[in-house]
């Protein structure tokens, strides 16, 4: 279960956290914990909002109920979330908004992260993302693509983990039932936790055209839009 209890997130961290925001993470994770045993993994995913001493020091307090930390600081300098990935015991994932193979070689040469979250919408693809899946091989660390986006983007990142030794963990939408499995013309399925690859040709899935014309976005905001104003 993946979850982002440290609050909003903006263009102008990172930050240090109050320790009010510290408190709550913590009793977030240790109720979730007690509530959950061992039967899960708890991926405490962050979106870049400390500075790497702010990380260091919610990490120390997450340490025994946390398997993950993901992105605790911006993706934009990775030897700082290396000094993180240092002074913690648990791994660090990092990658869903980088978008070459450029970005993840210095990251893995940084000694930043031991789990890489590729998203294939954003890093150019499968072959862009089989790249990035190598290079971490060689570094031993993990693959777990991230999914923003919606069941086309999870039917690749199915496709890249069914063919990739280093793979880890597959980020779903909730059960892929309801409008994300109505767009498709056949849902992906999924069983006691574990996603059953597609054999139809290409990604494994087709869109449905006609319920996606019935549909159309008629919003104007962004997905996960950063606030405007630094957060204090």
């Amino acid at each position: 279960m993946k979850f982002d209890p440290a609050g909003p997130y903006s263009a102008f961290d990172g930050r240090q956290l109050s320790l009010a925001a510290l408190d709550l993470c913590e009793r977030f994770m240790r109720q979730l914990r007690a509530a959950v045993g061992s039967s899960a993994d708890l991926l405490f995913g962050t979106h870049g909002q400390m500075t790497a001493a702010g990380a260091i020091r919610l990490a120390r307090r997450l340490e025994p109920t946390t398997a993950v930390v993901r992105e605790p600081v911006p993706p934009d300098a990775p030897e700082e979330m290396a000094r993180v990935a240092r002074a913690t015991h648990i791994p660090i994932a990092t990658g869903e908004r980088l978008a070459t193979k450029y970005d993840f070689a210095r990251l893995l040469s940084a000694g930043a992260a031991a789990i890489l979250q590729m998203n294939l919408g954003r890093v150019g693809g499968i072959l862009e993302a089989k790249k990035i899946a190598a290079l971490a091989e060689v570094h031993h660390a993990q693959l777990a693509p991230h999914l923003y986006c919606g069941p086309v983007v999870g039917a690749a990142n199915i496709q890249l983990a069914t063919c990739s030794p280093n793979f880890l963990i597959l980020e779903g939408i909730e059960r892929w039932q309801g409008f994300h499995a109505d767009v498709l013309v056949k849902p992906i399925l999924w069983e006691a936790g574990y996603v059953i690859p597609p054999t139809e040709p290409g990604l494994g899935v087709e869109l449905n055209e006609e319920f996606i014309a019935r549909h159309p976005y008629r919003g104007k905001l962004l997905h996960l839009d950063m606030a405007g104003k630094p957060l204090g």
